[in-house]
């Protein structure tokens, strides 16, 4: 990264050296540990806090899970437990409108023929068809909001990004930029002046989200090319931006000079559902499209005024130089020398209407910027809305935002305004097993001037605010998901390679400490990553203290190198990194082995269910001496089996498992499988072809897709009865 700039060192010093040091209190933990089981976390709430899209008739608390698991898999195919059947419903390229031809994949690896590569309208048609890298995916049911119809619906899907060494001939691999940079971007430049700019226009058209009506007909599901609210969302779509940052100097552009409209949303992973019937997308690793910030850093020293701008960088950096893609080649808005805010204006939650193909997306400024896995919503017992996020990144935190007005069913979509005003809080986790949400709140603590002016400051530096806070570091906060049936929030920490146990480091713009601590106990690089359970005070959603434990410690409970822990007191940190807890489950051969939790998600019953983004099977991750591939699982949260692990499907070679979402009765579980075959290319000949061509087989490229999974007979709840 490029120095600071004269005068931003100290804008940006380091998480602050008072945060409560946890191997110092563990042994506080340790003797409240039980009481804490007790009377937070086991404390059944089931009516307290409403999940925002739950079923108005809910299964029995518990419902059992009932299928055999499936072995972890190595093969170039979806398994899925016997019993049920998983169907391709969509995949990159297919057309979501009439008339509109669908991709050639046949054509890709051949950059002489490939309509990617060839076509002046390859970027117009790319925004007329699902886009890549599907991954959240929120199942809306028609005709309309409050319908629970689970065969009838729209399904709303994020694009996170493109994987362009699989879709475009001659694009370098991904790894090529970190061992020769100069030359793949070299490359790069090349593509974009033979296609003349419009391989940039297909990937930005790629980006983005669809919304497509779909319909089950004889037991399966296809896509109504016709339906009225079909509609793609890319990284051009005019977009509204609302809450305190709204109009903020640090978002004004020469483009927008009112700092209220942005074009796009870009990166985007998680989402939730709102009571109201909207879908909220999070973008995440915005930085990555943005260039040139070591050039910004330069003006400065000439310009002074750019100081703030610069400043407020400092904690989600930008590439010093070209950016990988080389947008800002094409799209002068992605070259922060020239416009240094425009980056402010990403890393936001989205608000999004899916049954209005008019509607304006809306960027929430007052949720926080930062790096954004998840929006998932719930209303409090006081009527307030309460969203819950994770900041994907090694040493970031979680977050919740509680409004400051409150629900009320009567009004519909109009209670989106419920999320431009409210308290944005990040959370601590301390030994004892309790936490705090600390407030983001400008002019209490440290949030003063001059380094925060107002609220809008705060929320455009929160990641900043929640430094100076003391916040915890976490090992890359992923989804967070709240039990419709007991009301207690799970959060995923994917993984952290860097929890190494050495000392301090650089970490997104600031120093942290890398030693174990209790909500985050492994040392020596965390390769599976833990689900910490969460109770809010009282049951209560818009509490700002909770009690907390680690639910799941993934890992491999067989591993040789590593011991299946099942006391709550044997977590105390520092463990091993092949060390594992089931929630204190103690047969190893019952429970399935995984790592690296992304998404989450709840069946009616309370059970919860995991899709995993890059668990291995080599020395640093599940220790199986092959490689495996991703999956999904479920476990119980509460009874006998609470903490069994049963793997129910297995993704294809280099995919993740993204975006678990039930239909109303449970029939059906939507399922994205994310960049298959990554790792390879689709040339030149001498480099690493693709280890997946997933779901067209016969050798064609690998294109993400979204599966629907039902029983393979009948109309039963996927996994259960």
């Amino acid at each position: 990264m490029a120095k600071p700039a004269p005068g931003m060192r100290d804008r940006t010093r380091m998480t602050p050296e008072g945060a409560t040091p946890f191997r110092e209190v563990m042994q506080q933990r340790l003797a409240r540990r039980g009481v804490l089981a007790g009377a937070a976390l086991l404390l059944a709430l089931p009516r307290s806090v409403i999940a925002a899209g739950a079923c108005a008739s809910p299964a029995p608390y518990g419902a059992a899970l009932s299928f055999r698991p499936v072995p972890i898999g190595g093969e170039d195919k979806v398994v899925v437990a016997e019993g049920h059947r998983a169907s391709v419903l969509l995949r990159w390229g297919d057309p979501l409108f009439e008339g509109v031809p669908g991709l050639d994949v046949a054509t890709l690896a051949d950059p002489r023929s490939s309509e990617l590569l060839n076509s002046v309208a390859a970027g117009a048609l790319q925004a007329r068809r699902f886009g890549y890298n599907c991954d959240y995916n929120a199942y809306f049911p028609l005709p309309g909001h409050g319908s629970e119809s689970p065969d009838h619906g729209l399904l709303a899907t994020n694009h996170e990004y493109t994987g362009d060494d699989l879709m475009f001939a001659g694009f370098p691999a991904y790894r090529r930029f970190f061992k020769d940079a100069a030359r793949a971007q070299a490359e790069v430049r090349a593509l974009i002046e033979r296609t003349k700019g419009e391989i940039v226009r297909v990937q930005q058209a790629a980006h983005g989200a669809s919304v497509v009506e779909i319909r089950r007909r004889g037991g399966r599901w296809s896509v109504e090319r016709s339906g009225s609210c079909n509609r793609r969302i890319t990284a051009s779509t005019p977009m509204a931006i609302t809450g305190p940052a709204a109009g903020h100097p640090l978002l004004r552009t020469e483009a927008d000079p009112s700092g209220r409209r942005v074009l796009g949303m870009l990166a985007n992973c998680g989402g939730g559902k709102t009571p109201w019937g909207t879908m909220l997308t999070g973008e995440e690793n915005v930085d990555a499209y943005f260039a040139n910030y070591g050039r910004l850093l330069e003006r400065v020293t000439q310009e002074p005024a750019l100081a703030p701008v610069a400043a407020a960088h400092a904690r989600l950096p930008l590439p010093a130089g070209q950016s990988n893609r080389a947008w800002e080649l094409v799209d002068a808005r992605f070259d922060a020398a020239r416009h240094p805010s425009e980056a402010l204006r990403f890393g936001w939650c989205v608000e999004i209407d899916p049954y209005d193909p008019l509607s304006v997306p809306r960027k929430l400024t007052a949720l926080g910027r930062f790096k954004h896995e998840g929006a998932n919503t719930t209303v409090a017992k006081t009527g307030q809305v309460a969203v819950y996020s994770g900041d994907d990144a090694e040493f970031e935190y979680l977050y919740k935002f509680v409004s400051a007005g409150r629900y009320d069913p009567a009004i519909g979509r109009a209670n989106g305004r419920l999320l431009e005003d409210g308290t944005l809080y990040a959370a601590r986790f301390d030994a004892d097993g309790r936490g705090r949400w600390l407030p983001l709140v400008f002019g209490q603590g440290p949030l003063v001037p001059p380094e925060f002016a107002g609220q809008g400051d705060v929320v455009i530096k929160a990641r900043r605010a929640a430094d100076l806070l003391g916040a915890t570091p976490m090992d890359r906060p992923e989804d967070i998901e709240v039990n419709p049936r007991s009301g207690r929030v799970y959060a995923a920490m994917t993984k952290s390679a860097k929890r190494l146990g050495k000392g301090r480091f650089a970490a997104q713009g600031r120093m942290v400490a890398d030693g174990a601590d209790a909500a985050n106990p492994r040392e020596g690089g965390n390769a599976n990553g833990q689900i910490v359970e969460i109770a809010e005070d009282g049951g209560d959603a818009a509490a700002e203290s909770f009690a907390w434990d680690i639910f799941i410690l993934c890992g491999n409970p067989a591993s040789p190198e590593g011991r299946l822990l099942t006391a709550a007191e044997d977590l105390a940190p520092p463990l091993g990194r092949a060390d594992s807890y089931f929630a204190g489950y103690g047969d190893a051969a019952r429970i399935s082995p995984l790592g690296a939790p992304d998404n989450i998600a709840f069946d009616r019953g309370g059970n919860l269910w995991i899709a995993t983004d890059g668990q291995g099977g080599g020395a640093r991750g599940l220790n199986l001496g092959r490689a495996v591939n991703d999956g999904l699982f479920a476990v119980a949260t509460e009874g006998a089996e609470r903490g069994r692990t049963m793997q129910f499907l297995s993704g294809p070679v280099g995919c993740e498992i993204a975006g678990p979402e039930f239909t109303p009765d449970d029939s059906t579980l939507f399922l994205a499988i994310q960049h298959p075959g990554q790792g390879g290319t689709l040339g030149p000949a001498s480099a690493p072809k693709p280890g997946s061509d997933w779901p067209d087989g016969n050798d064609l490229p690998p294109r993400p897709s979204v599966l629907a999974v039902t029983r393979a007979r009948g109309k039963g709840p996927v996994g259960r009865g």
